[in-house]
């Protein structure tokens, strides 16, 4: 199943922020079907590639990708008036092939995947009862707390989705403030990659403390092929003469 996909009564959402700031109960979303055939196709392959699947929001691949025309995706369809805002408890999202769930209740769940112990019981929860968490992603969600409380540290903060009036439009002054935000979350999710580097390896050198004197790996160097005999016939054998009188 895609991430970021839902559906809106009978009509199928892209969802570029699950909530708006201060409006919990309001998300953002595109209608895909209902876009102009080049936007259509170069949103989509961005939703459905990996760096797609893999961003918490929609919106924040969007920005950094390109329509066919040079435009930003995600200001292109904020210019074009083409990003609605619309109540989250409409929206139907399927985690799985067998499951559905509303977007308001995801909603929830994802900020208590966030509040630690709490977070991993209602997991429990809902996966034995209901069975509409994605077991990959309550894994991640487990891994990170068990890692952020092995560091003594807390997860990255998500960043606050746009600013949005009451009809749905997006203003340049929010979409600027967005990247902004997004831009620090990168610098943070960055410094702790090199801390968890960093991590890694006391654990590898306590592990094997000889693991930095091991072996380095030899490439082997090409070996110069013999040079080719010159064709024609050989040179006569100039006669040696002696200095020495006789």
């Amino acid at each position: 199943m895609l991430k970021h996909i839902g559906r809106h009564g009978d009509r199928k959402v892209a969802i570029l922020f699950r909530e708006v700031p201060n409006e919990e109960h309001m998300c953002l979303v595109i209608y895909p079907d209902t876009l102009p055939t080049h936007i259509h196709q170069s949103i989509m392959a961005t939703l459905e590639s990996a760096p797609g699947q893999a961003a918490t929001q929609l919106s924040e691949v969007l920005h950094r990708n390109l329509l066919p025309d040079g435009r930003a995706q995600l200001e292109a369809l904020h210019k074009e008036g083409m990003i609605k805002k619309v109540p989250t408890a409409q929206i139907i999202v399927t985690p799985t092939a067998q499951s559905s769930v509303k977007l308001d209740e995801m909603n929830k769940i994802i900020r208590e995947m966030e509040s630690g112990d709490a977070a991993l019981k209602r997991l429990q929860d809902i996966d034995k009862n209901t069975g509409f968490v994605d077991p990959a992603q309550k894994r991640k969600a487990e891994a990170e707390y068990k890692r952020s409380q092995e560091r003594g540290q807390t997860t990255t903060p998500p960043v606050a989705p746009l600013m949005a009036s009451s009809n749905g439009a997006l203003d340049d002054q929010s979409l600027a403030q967005n990247m902004l935000a997004q831009a620090k979350r990168m610098e943070i999710e960055a410094k702790s990659m090199v801390n968890e580097a960093a991590r890694m390896k006391k654990d590898a050198q306590r592990m094997y403390p000889g693991v930095k004197n091991g072996p380095e790996i030899v490439i082997a160097q090409p070996v110069a092929a013999p040079a080719a005999p010159k064709k024609g016939r050989p040179s006569k054998a100039k006669p040696v003469t002696s200095d020495a009188v006789q």
